[in-house]
């Protein structure tokens, strides 16, 4: 199965770079400058992953992070950030379900390793809660 990732990110070149990166390792990108397209594209498809600046103008990039939770809690979440933030912000970034933090600049190999893993943990953990999960429409009679 292709695994579909958005790319939230204000700066071109950044979204660029990370598109090819990714559409190269045969990943399915969307890309949004500002968190109202980012919405509106999360509300068309079903994502796997995300990865998202930081300051996105004067819109929180944490919001979308939790319609992407919403719509996909399993999914995974990766946060860039030009500047490196403050105790209380990075507190709010981790509960918001970023799973991984970077500050730009940084080594592109790095993100796809990480994007990589975290897309894996994230669906062994799904493969594992399925399995353990009881049918619910049998009653569970024993002898």
């Amino acid at each position: 199965m292709v695994k579909a990732v958005i790319i939230l990110d204000p700066e071109e070149h950044t979204r660029w770079v990370l598109r090819i990166l990714l559409e190269n390792e045969g990943y399915k990108v969307f890309c949004a400058a500002t968190a109202e397209e980012a919405r509106k594209i999360l509300l068309e498809y079903k994502f796997h992953g995300l990865i998202s600046e930081y300051w996105i103008g004067q819109d929180s990039a944490l919001e979308v992070i939790k319609k992407f939770k919403e719509l996909s809690p399993d999914g995974y979440v990766m946060m860039l950030a030009n500047d490196d933030v403050q105790e209380h912000e990075y507190q709010e970034i981790i509960n918001a379900g970023v799973d991984d933090f970077f500050v730009k600049p940084f080594p592109t190999r790095r993100i796809l390793l990480h994007l990589q893993k975290g897309l894996r943990n994230h669906n062994e953990q799904n493969q594992s809660s399925a399995e353990f999960q009881a049918p619910q429409n049998q009653l569970g009679i024993i002898g």
